[in-house]
């Protein structure tokens, strides 16, 4: 996993401290007299392509009530997430003002803020800084004569007002804004996952590591979903991308899904268009799937799951094969030990759809066959069943979402996906994609599976170059989703949480496992929640925090520890995750 490297001191800006004064009309009292300003600025960490900045502003003029700070960029360099500031970018001019809490600044007081940002090819400090306007080097300038009787003047107070600390110093602990609670559990997470081209070519090894591994620029995938095909001498396809999977990744489960039986057993005779498996070929058809798991179990693939038809309620001019609900009851009562090694999964229905769900639950014998209940997210919401599924719970059968395709921000097609900072494809992705796999978990499902891993809209780019992306090379939905998939990892167990007004605009969902609490966090406002407080269960190790936003890819970013409790800052528009060692 990326994590931030903080430099030694050779590589560490010292700060540039830039000193200068000119005149204007700073927020002071009537009778002002001067205003004047100076800057450090210091590079606190580096790494690859970002870093980190503190900035302390020294006000050596009057009194402000309200501070704006203003500097540009020589180099190309991004703003990507700040705190004790609001902070705006508008090419390489960058914006800083005051937050409710740290405005006023008193003569010779300071104000201090920090943020990440990313670079290129170099990353130089500001050469100069300005401060309401004026521009900062040190000394003041009269901006009214002096009156001919010295006006007043009010003694300074014994004890200096306070300021706000600097990013470097934790911000003090107290009531927290998101608090973890392990004694409350819910599902337990088998993973997630995405799945090879049904009817294309298999993943390479250098792409199945990519997506599975855990190292920097990898996704950790915990489900590889694969097509079972209705022609054996096809099967051999995918073998190497799966051991692959099986061998690099940790704990990967392979969910195998077939489209459709040989064209023979089916009342239509041919592979597309639907058509129903003749009853008198269940058995044959049952053979059939355990012939495919114990193929791929000579090959040293453990098939872990494996369904009895992907989409049995839908019946395009490709591969399919329709079902009923209770059609499915039957062959699963009847067939379902004949398909060993291997737990099944009923029934991945469109919309998971308890029609083709409930039959196999409410008969004992059927429902003691699988090992799942899986279904497809389309239209799922729309019809109200993301949420709990009731009927499984009772039955202890984890439910998994193992397909959904969603890419409208192309409209008819652009290349608009190999641009990691384009606004459209994030949008998407954080409102749509992560918005369902955090109610996915939220409704208890134990798994969010994705459709095909590599293509131009996914996790790794095609290379389609009508698309803008690169073959192999991590996209930003796969940043995003890793998220979730690198750090819940398979056998953690969903635990409660509650959270403040603060952190009401976040969506939260916290995890338990391989002694570690895991907490996954949406950020869909415009605002930065900065300085959010998160309580462990227990005193903690350490703490780690990564981030994808439009302008960061999972990027590691500054957090504090102290006893049970970490600060953080919690980007706007932003996907982040806050791993405990406890």
């Amino acid at each position: 996993m990326r994590k931030r490297r903080v430099t030694n001191a050779a590589l560490v800006s010292a700060g540039a401290v830039l000193l200068a004064s000119t005149a204007v009309a700073l927020a002071a009292p009537a009778g002002a007299a001067a205003a004047g300003c100076s800057v450090n600025y210091a590079v606190s960490s580096q790494w690859q392509g970002g870093f980190g900045a503190n900035v302390t502003i020294t006000n050596l003029g009057d009194a402000v009530g309200s501070w704006t700070l203003t500097w540009s960029y020589s180099a190309g360099q991004t703003v990507t997430q700040a705190w004790n500031t609001t902070l705006t970018q508008s090419g390489a001019a960058v914006t800083a003002k005051n937050v409710s809490y740290n405005g006023a600044i008193p003569t010779n007081g300071t104000a201090s803020f920090g943020f990440n940002g990313s670079w290129t090819s170099s990353n130089p400090d500001p050469s100069s800084f300005a401060l309401n306007g004026v521009t900062c080097t040190g000394d003041t300038t009269p901006t009214t004569p002096p009156p001919t009787t010295p006006p007043p003047t009010t003694p300074p107070p014994t004890t200096p007002p306070p300021t706000t600390p600097p990013p470097t110093t934790p911000p003090p602990t107290g009531p927290a804004d998101i608090t973890v609670n392990s004694a409350t559990k819910y599902q337990t997470v088998d993973g997630f996952g995405a799945a090879q081209s049904i009817w294309g070519s298999a993943w390479s090894t250098t792409d199945t590591q990519t997506l599975v591994g855990l190292g920097p620029n990898q996704l950790g995938l915990s489900i590889v979903r694969t097509g079972l095909s209705p022609v054996s001498s096809e099967w051999s396809t995918h073998v190497s991308s799966l051991q692959t999977a099986k061998a690099y990744g940790s704990n990967v489960k392979i969910l195998a899904s077939p489209w459709t039986a040989p064209a023979a057993w089916k009342t239509n005779n041919s592979r597309t268009g639907g058509g129903k498996l003749k009853t008198d070929y269940y058995d044959d058809y049952a053979n059939h799937l355990n012939s495919y798991v114990q193929y791929m179990r000579g090959q040293g693939v453990t098939i872990d799951v494996t369904s009895v038809q992907n989409e049995p309620d839908w019946h395009p001019d490709y591969d399919s094969m329709d079902w009923s609900g209770t059609e499915l009851r039957t062959f699963v009562r009847d067939q379902g030990t004949k398909v060993q090694n291997s737990k099944l999964m009923v029934a991945e229905a469109v919309n998971l759809n308890y029609g083709y769900t409930d039959p196999t639950l409410n008969d004992a014998t059927a429902r003691n066959n699988i090992g799942y209940i899986g279904g497809h997210l389309y239209g799922t919401e729309d019809a109200g069943r993301l949420k709990p599924y009731p009927l499984a719970q009772q039955y202890n059968k984890p439910v998994w979402m193992t397909e959904w395709n969603y890419h409208e921000a192309d409209g008819s097609g652009s290349n608009i996906w190999g641009n990691p900072a384009n606004q459209a494809v994030w949008n998407e992705t954080l409102d749509d994609i992560m918005r369902t796999v955090h109610k996915s978990m939220e409704a208890n499902w134990s798994a969010y599976i994705w459709w095909y891993g590599k293509r131009y809209y996914s996790f790794i780019g095609d290379g389609e170059a009508a698309y803008g992306t690169t073959a192999g090379a991590p996209l930003k939905r796969g940043y995003a989703f890793s998220q979730y998939a690198k750090y819940v990892r398979p056998g953690y167990q969903r635990v409660a949480l509650t959270k403040s007004s603060k952190a009401s605009p976040l969506e939260v969902t916290a995890y338990q496992g391989d002694g570690k609490i895991t907490l996954v966090i949406l950020n869909r406002s415009n605002s930065a929640v900065n300085n959010a407080v998160i309580q462990a269960p227990q005193n903690v190790s350490r703490a780690e925090y990564y981030l994808t936003s439009q302008n960061a890819n999972a990027a590691s970013q500054p957090t504090s520890v102290n006893g049970g409790q970490a600060t953080i800052n919690v980007g706007a528009r932003s996907i982040s995750t806050l791993v405990f060692t406890l």
